[in-house]
């Protein structure tokens, strides 16, 4: 089996215009085809590091230390097993998931995900935009409110990128996601974390929950990680990889792309670690235990850590993960427009629609509740994401799981098993925010 772009494909980044597609020639030696493989898995774990995940790790280290750091490393296991059944599906079944759920289910049922997954991706550009709009606040000194509008500038990049290609694109995520891990790390160095801390914090413990603030912030840390849109995203971008024809090139093909996103989100995982981390070694630790706003952690960095660069590299590091999110999100959108509705407009036009949807939200937020309530709103982005995820993830698992669909390559027991059991913790998940909520 093998497989190709669809032949409407024309683009950069966006899945209706795919001039950057990558081949993958059988004669290269395997070291080049890993290589040339590489680079879907990284633009998907871009969304796994945006400024919703900031608040949450933020809240969830400065009150309960390392505590729930074995939530971020379960959550993002979770992530690899739901985004590896999510490039499987692309690679095989040679559809993104957002297609084959239009092929398959009522024009009801299609029309009702797709305002799920529309919510989710305004959901995410929402915090792109806060986290971005805080960063412009935090390093040049604007205020917020103007921050929230500059935003809006990353149109223009996106129209300088047009016809640029997928390399291009995952050459400037790589400088992002580059520039987010080595100012995490000097982070880490100068406030230097207890080792003992870290193992204990990664080492599940339920007594945790019975602060009801602890479940909250759990399921905020399972919406910023394990994120819908990039489900529907890593089942399309996967196809950008042009293999020979064949099922050993098939094969070959989902061990390099296994490869690819596993590295890709464990990178991830320890940024998210490397932030929560530093939340509990820099405020926990010092009694400050009620830090919430990624602003107000910004401005203790300095004195607590007594080093300027801590919170110079902390508002870097945040700029590069709002303007890093922006890209996937824009091709996720997208993804899941053309999927559901097969409606091709031009990505920058696409990019328009996101923005705006989002900036409105962010900028009401901002003015009613005030510049201190960034990181509530951050938050709460993600808790929407996490009721939005098992809309995205039964049709994944239900589809990679038929055998009409994927042959040979259909989900085994153990597979199976597993990722129903994800499925049932984060509907159970849900419903206890629900209820606590109502």
């Amino acid at each position: 089996m093998s497989y190709k772009l669809p032949d409407t494909a024309t683009a950069p980044f966006c899945p209706s215009e795919t001039r950057g597609a990558v081949a993958i020639p059988a004669g290269l030696p395997l070291w080049r085809k890993l290589l040339r493989a590489t680079g879907p898995g990284l633009l998907v774990a871009v969304g796994y590091m945006d400024p919703g995940n900031w608040a949450t790790d933020i809240a969830a280290g400065a009150r309960f230390g390392y505590d729930l750091l074995f939530v971020v490393l379960l959550t993002s296991l979770a992530a690899i097993l739901l985004q590896s059944l999510a490039m499987r599906l692309g690679l095989v079944a040679g559809h993104d998931l957002a297609r084959m759920a239009r092929e398959r289910y009522s024009r009801g049922a299609t029309l009702g995900l797709w305002l799920l997954a529309e919510l989710a991706i305004v959901a995410t550009d929402v915090a792109e935009v806060l986290g971005s709009a805080l960063a412009f606040n935090l390093l040049l000194g604007v205020p917020l409110w103007l921050g929230v509008l500059l935003t809006g500038l990353d149109t223009i990049v996106v129209l300088g990128l047009k016809g640029n290609g997928f390399r291009q694109v995952e050459a400037i995520i790589l400088g992002l996601v580059t520039t987010i891990a080595v100012c995490f790390a000097v982070q880490l160095v100068i406030a230097g974390p207890s080792l003992s801390g870290i193992l204990h914090g990664a080492v599940p413990k339920l007594a945790v929950f019975a602060d009801p603030q602890a479940i909250y912030l759990a399921v905020g840390i399972l919406g910023a990680t394990v994120m819908p849109h990039n489900l529907y995203l890593h089942s399309s971008i996967v196809q950008t990889r042009v293999s020979e024809p064949g099922e050993a090139a098939l094969k070959e093909s989902l061990r390099f792309a296994t490869i690819d996103i596993v590295i890709s989100l464990l990178l991830a995982t320890l940024v998210n670690g490397a932030i929560l981390t530093l939340a509990a070694a820099t405020f926990h630790e010092s009694g400050y235990a009620h830090v919430a706003e990624i602003e107000e952690a910004y401005h203790l960095l300095t004195p607590l850590t007594g080093a300027a660069a801590a919170a110079i590299l902390f508002g870097i590091a945040l700029f590069a993960s709002g303007q890093s999110a922006t890209f996937t999100g824009t091709i996720a959108g997208q993804v899941i427009l053309e999927g559901f509705l097969d409606l091709k407009i031009p990505c920058w036009q696409r990019r328009i629609i996101t923005r705006g949807l989002a900036l409105m939200p962010a900028l009401a937020g901002v003015l009613w509740l005030g510049d201190h309530a960034v990181g509530k709103l951050l938050v709460l982005t993600q808790v929407v994401l996490s009721l939005q995820l098992p809309f995205a993830i039964y049709p994944l698992i239900r589809f990679t799981s038929n055998k009409t669909i994927m042959g040979v390559h259909a989900s085994g027991a153990v597979v199976r098993t597993v990722a129903w059991g994800v499925f049932a913790v984060i509907v159970a998940a849900n419903l206890w925010l629900i209820v606590q909520m109502l």
